[in-house]
């Protein structure tokens, strides 16, 4: 098809929920993109962190051509060695756990929702916090503490309380007889790159110990090597009752992950929960090729000295432009840039000199490379950002 047909195809067919640029992308490879006419991109931004190790990684396409000519499917009332392998190797980067297995990040937040309202024998209340992002599904959605998103979808299902991020004393204060859990994302991803405080999640957990409440942590985009470590939560001495994953455990395919401790996972039992395409023998080789290819390639090293690295140059930029940017927030390879101005010129700006980033809340940029990056690319974006804001 050529580009004016898809474009059509598109506006006549498919649903218009996403806004999207003109780009048609036809190619892919590590940090870089080609559309429809042959002009390569540099992807700082790979699908919200889907493309944790970029894309079209080749362990990961050689794990799924093996995987795919063996068994694609087969249903979860039978027993298969990925989703065995991938629990276990899960649980040696984690923390000691039973493993449910779905498609996706908002699947995942469901699963610990509906988790959250079996244990809690009567108490079903979540605690979650002021621009958190925890999916689209209804519950998921509820659970969210943006209001934009929840709008026109009314009535929004009950059961949550939005406190404010670094703030115990919210927390309390949002704290009845039927609470059962807190709910966080340790860095907000859609809510701007905002970092949870270690004395407020270490205060967390003991509250949460002390009221017999679980402690999730949504670490669907921060999870996988993103920060700097396996997972967000081993930045803050703690460990969660609950840890949800999805994006980049599964190299660009569909997949999601609710660990819950092992003393507890006993509380689903067979027939409460399940998820038809769960955890399939292809997904759960592409997944554990990533997890496998972070160990082997040391790209939790390349994460920490080019995060660094990066976090150095974007401060840098702060001084060179000051009535621009307003601050700078990030661990690992994942930064919020945040503006005195709106950023979607801004990111305009980047795609027609080649770059693909993000913006959210209006003002926050947001750059999430691929862990494989190279100094290389990651100067070359630099210098394409750092043009696009001299213009300005």
């Amino acid at each position: 098809m050529k580009a004016e047909e898809i474009f059509d195809t598109y506006n006549n067919g498919i649903m218009s929920t996403y806004t999207r640029f003109p780009l048609i992308f036809v190619k892919g490879k590590g940090s870089y993109l080609w559309d429809i006419h042959g002009k390569k991109y540099l992807d700082f931004f790979p699908g919200w962190g889907v493309g944790s190790l970029g894309h079209c990684h080749p362990k990961v396409m050689a794990a799924v051509r093996d995987q795919v000519s063996k068994l694609i499917f087969i249903a979860n009332n039978y027993y298969h060695p990925g989703q065995a392998n991938l629990a276990k190797e899960l649980n040696l980067r984690g923390f000691d756990s039973k493993i449910f297995f779905c498609n996706s990040g908002a699947e995942a937040s469901e699963g610990a929702i509906k988790f959250c309202r079996k244990f809690g024998k009567g108490r079903y209340e979540i605690i979650t916090f002021e621009n958190s992002f925890h999916g689209r599904t209804l519950a998921a959605l509820a659970a969210t503490g943006q209001k934009k998103y929840q709008a026109g979808f009314e009535p929004i299902p009950e059961g949550f309380k939005t406190a404010v991020l670094n703030d115990l004393k919210s927390v309390e204060n949002a704290l009845s007889d039927k609470t059962v859990a807190v709910m966080l994302e340790l860095i907000q991803g859609e809510g701007g790159i905002n970092i949870a405080d270690k004395q407020f999640v270490s205060a967390l957990r003991k509250l949460c110990d002390e009221k017999n409440m679980l402690l999730i942590a949504d670490e669907v985009q921060t999870g996988i090597g993103r920060t700097g470590k396996m997972f967000a939560y081993q930045h803050y001495g703690i460990t969660p009752d609950i840890m949800t994953l999805a994006k980049g455990l599964g190299g660009g395919l569909p997949i999601g992950v609710m660990a819950v401790k092992r003393q507890i996972a006993d509380t689903l039992q067979p027939g409460m929960h399940a998820s038809t395409f769960g955890g399939s023998p292809l997904v759960c080789k592409a997944a554990l090729a990533v997890l496998k290819t972070i160990q082997k390639e040391n790209l939790l090293h390349n994460v920490n000295s080019l995060g660094e690295y990066l976090r150095g140059q974007l401060n840098e930029m702060k001084k060179k432009y000051p009535a621009i940017i307003k601050e700078v927030r990030g661990i690992g390879l994942m930064f919020g840039v945040e503006l005195n101005i709106p950023g979607k010129q801004i990111v305009e700006e980047c795609i027609k000199k080649s770059l693909l980033i993000n913006c959210t809340h209006d003002v926050v940029l947001r750059l999430m490379p691929a862990l494989t990056v190279s100094k290389k690319e990651v100067d070359k974006a630099l210098g394409v950002l750092d043009r696009v804001l001299a213009s300005r």
